[in-house]
This record gives C-alpha cells, sequence and structure tokens, in this order.
C-alpha cells in the first residue's frame, strides 16, 4: 500500500471488538486518578506525611514493574482475549481487597490490595495498547491509541467525582473515615467482574501483525509471518524501541508526580477545600480528554514525533509557571499541564511499536514497564513538597526534557545491527 494512500481508522470486522477494548481505557483511567484522591484522605484519616502519601503511587505503578512482562508472556501463549481476562479478575481481586483493609483501617493493606489491583491494570495495558495498535493499519495505529486513552481520559475525570463527592465531601456522616472508601471499591469490583462476563464471550476476528517494508522508493505494509518471540536480543536491536522505555518511564514519572499533588497542591497554595479542589482536578481531566481525541484527528495531518515534540514544550512551560506558585495562574498551568502531556502515553507508545511486527506483544510488556516511573516519581517530589508543593514542580521538567529529545532524535526507526 503507497504511503499517500489514506488509511482507514479501523477496519469493519474489528469494530465491535474495539469497542469493547476501548472500554477498558475509560475502566482503569475511573480507577488511576481515584488512586490520587486516596492520598488526600488517607493523609488526613490515616495521619501520613505527604511523602509516606505517595506510597500508593509507589503500590500502583509499582505492579506495572512486577507484572508487565508476565503479563506479556501470558498474552503471548493465550491471546489477547484470556490477557484482558487475567486483567480483569486481577483487577477485581484487588478492589475487594478495600473491603478488609478498611475494616482494619491499615495504609500496608491498602497498599497491597491497591497493587493487585494496580497488577491488572498493568495486565489490561500491556494486552489493550498492541490490541488496539493491531485492529487496523499501521499507518493509523498512533490515532487509534490516542482515541482510545480519549476514553481514559473521560475515565479519569469520573475518578475525581466520585472521591470528591463520596470520600472527599467535608460534613457528611463518613468523610473523616474509611466506610465510603470500602463502598466505592465494593462497587468498582462488581462492575468489573460484569465486563469481564461480557469479555468472556466476545468473539474476536482472527488479527495479523504487519510491518513496513520498502520497494523501489515505496513503503508497503506486508504481513509479518516470521516467528521471533523470545528473541530478546532482536527485539532491543530496534533502538527506537529501546528508548520508548525510557521515554514511557519519563512521562509515567511526571504524570504520576502531577497527580499525587494536584489536590493538595489546590489546598495549600490556592485555600481551595479537598473538595473542590478534587473537582478542579476532575476539570484538568476534561483538559486530558480534549487532547487525547484532538490528538487523535491531528495525527492525520502531523508526523507522531513532532506531535510530542510540540506538546513535549508545552508541558515544560507549564511546568515553569506551576513551580512559581502564582495563585489562579499558576492554577490554570496545573490543569493545562494535563491537556500538553495527554498525547504521550499512547504517541510514545505507537512510536515505541512501529514496525517490530510479531515482536509487538513483547515490546509492549517492556513499554508497560516503563510506567514504573511513577512508583518512584511521586516520592522524590514528595519530599520537596513536605516543605514547598509549588517548587516541587520543576522536578517533572526533567522528564518531559528527555521526551522532547526522543520526539526530536531517538524515536527513528533504527535498527542497530
Amino acid at each position: 500500500m503507497a504511503k499517500n494512500t489514506k488509511h482507514a481508522f479501523t477496519e469493519r470486522k474489528y469494530l465491535v471488538t474495539l469497542i469493547c477494548v476501548v472500554s477498558l481505557f475509560m475502566m482503569w483511567g475511573v480507577s488511576m486518578t481515584m488512586g490520587d484522591v486516596l492520598n488526600k484522605h488517607f493523609k488526613e484519616v490515616l495521619h501520613i506525611s505527604k511523602s509516606k502519601s505517595t506510597l500508593i503511587q509507589f503500590s500502583i505503578f509499582g505492579a506495572y514493574a512486577v507484572m508487565g512482562i508476565p503479563a506479556g508472556l501470558f498474552m503471548k501463549r493465550y491471546g489477547y482475549k484470556y490477557g484482558v481476562l487475567l486483567g480483569l479478575l486481577l483487577f477485581a481481586g484487588g478492589a475487594f481487597l478495600f473491603i478488609p483493609a478498611a475494616n482494619a483501617a491499615s495504609f500496608t493493606f491498602f497498599r497491597v490490595s491497591l497493587f493487585i489491583l494496580a497488577c491488572g491494570m498493568a495486565t489490561l495495558e500491556t494486552v489493550a495498547h498492541p490490541f488496539v495498535a493491531s485492529l487496523g493499519s499501521q499507518e493509523t495505529s498512533a490515532q487509534r491509541l490516542n482515541f482510545a486513552q480519549g476514553f481514559n481520559g473521560i475515565g479519569g475525570i469520573i475518578g475525581p467525582l466520585i472521591g470528591g463527592y463520596f470520600i472527599l465531601k467535608a460534613g457528611q456522616e463518613h468523610s473523616h473515615d474509611l466506610y465510603e472508601v470500602k463502598v466505592v471499591y465494593t462497587v468498582i469490583g462488581c462492575a468489573i467482574l460484569l465486563i469481564a462476563c461480557g469479555f468472556f464471550f466476545l468473539k474476536i476476528p482472527p488479527i495479523i501483525e504487519h510491518v513496513t517494508l520498502k520497494e523501489n522508493g515505496i513503503e508497503l505494509a506486508v504481513p509479518d509471518i516470521e516467528v521471533k518471540s523470545g528473541n530478546l536480543k532482536g527485539l532491543f536491536k530496534h533502538r527506537h524501541f529501546a528508548w520508548s522505555i525510557l521515554a514511557q518511564f519519563s512521562n509515567v514519572a511526571a504524570q504520576g508526580g502531577t497527580w499525587a499533588f494536584f489536590i493538595i497542591y489546590g489546598v495549600e497554595v490556592m485555600k481551595l477545600s479537598a473538595e473542590k479542589a478534587a473537582y478542579f482536578f476532575a476539570l484538568s481531566m476534561v483538559l486530558k480528554t480534549i487532547g487525547r481525541f484532538s490528538g487523535a484527528v491531528l495525527l492525520r495531518y502531523i508526523r507522531p514525533n513532532i506531535f510530542l515534540a510540540i506538546f513535549a514544550t508545552g508541558s515544560i512551560t507549564m511546568c515553569l509557571i506551576i513551580a512559581q506558585g502564582f495563585g489562579w495562574v499558576s492554577f490554570i498551568a496545573l490543569m493545562m499541564l494535563n491537556f500538553f502531556f495527554s498525547v504521550m502515553y499512547p504517541t510514545i507508545y505507537s512510536l515505541g511499536l512501529k514496525d517490530l511486527g510479531s515482536y509487538k506483544q513483547q515490546a509492549s510488556s517492556f513499554i508497560v514497564m516503563g510506567v514504573s516511573g511513577g512508583a518512584v516519581f511521586p516520592y522524590l517530589m514528595g519530599l520537596i513538597a513536605d516543605h514547598n508543593v509549588a517548587t516541587a514542580y520543576y522536578l517533572p521538567i526533567i522528564c518531559y526534557s528527555f521526551i522532547l529529545l526522543f520526539a526530536i532524535k531517538l524515536s527513528k526507526v533504527k535498527i542497530h545491527t
């Protein structure tokens, strides 16, 4: 197929499957941002410091480092469908463990519950990203991933709204205990089990991976029939893929730190109530969702690496403004930061998976492991935030600077021989 040919967003035979997989993105978006609501609530109810509260992020994102490769191996052996089912069952199991954790009022027990829940999220992400990328032409994979991640943004809006109303709202009967936390996660666990039942009966059409080859100066998308599973040496010869792991690590590190202290920034710098700060957090997720859906459209006209470079520059600028603590100007910049880093996760993913063919499932495991950046970076920001939460936002600039370098130079497809 010639390079200048218009490529369809997906094929009709994949439409139902694409809709079902996209729904997963929304589901783990709810859970991810609920974790940032818990930062504030546990700080108050369990009497822990800002830096210690970020161990929630360590539990969530640390699961990605642990589960990335096992999830990829499971998917490689049993396929996309059973990979999704494994992720959903782990997700539900972790949610239900919130019941005994709340009864014990144990921060450690909550972290174990979140770790199991996040193992489910890591499995789903390992499966869902190459799954979506494979449901159509490789040339439109970045569009599909940004579109799917747009629904992740919708889930990110719902999470703070649920957390703000049911958990952080002042004056309600259980605003100073863990009862509502238990109820909310029980409902989430039940919803996940229902989704798992639906996925069990879903019929998925056969999927053929493609790679891009050049013939007489024209790029052609051809089926990849070479079996390469287990050949990690061959996989890491693709330098753009190897750099994408570090780029994703940097992206999620910065994102995890941004979200972990958003509500605290609203309370300490803007003097808002925790509930109102949570609603502004939800508003920032609206901006993130707009960014994702905009990305799905704009990527038809702008090369993914250039697109990523523009948004990385915007993120650096926003962090500089946030760190000044200029009142509403800085708080609006904090919300806009969600817009600018909105496209990074799916775009880095698609750039990392480009031209990998049957390596794609293995590669997905390693890129998902990059999400572990969110496990360590919030704690480092927390050490600064214990003294000044605004100043802590200088740290993500390091991450966005590397992403800018990846976009400009390191994302070019290059195989080291």
